[in-house]
């Protein structure tokens, strides 16, 4: 059975925190539809990124609402089913 993904793409994160677009590092977030749960631990966590829609499922709001790399990763880390992908500008898999 194929993965249910949805994709995000956009996503400013910077290592000194400020978003700007000469210096932007372009990310990608996935969740994988059919690994979440809707436990909502990414909502709690990051809750201008991530909602839950009328699935229960975790979808993300505003890509350019992420301003902390951190928090986006404690985000994707507080999932226990890994259904938060991060992949870096390259497509390189940053977690899980």
């Amino acid at each position: 059975m194929e993965a249910e993904l949805t994709e995000h793409r956009d996503i400013r994160l910077t290592p000194d925190k400020e978003r700007t677009a000469m210096e932007a590092n372009f990310v990608r977030v996935r969740i994988d539809r059919n690994l979440c749960t809707g436990l909502g631990n990414c909502v709690a966590l990051a809750p201008d990124v991530f909602e839950l829609d009328e699935d229960g499922k975790a979808v993300v709001l505003d890509p350019a609402s992420v301003v902390d790399d951190d928090a986006l990763l404690e985000a994707a880390e507080s999932c226990p089913y890994d259904a938060i992908i991060i992949l870096d500008d390259e497509g390189n898999q940053v977690y899980p």
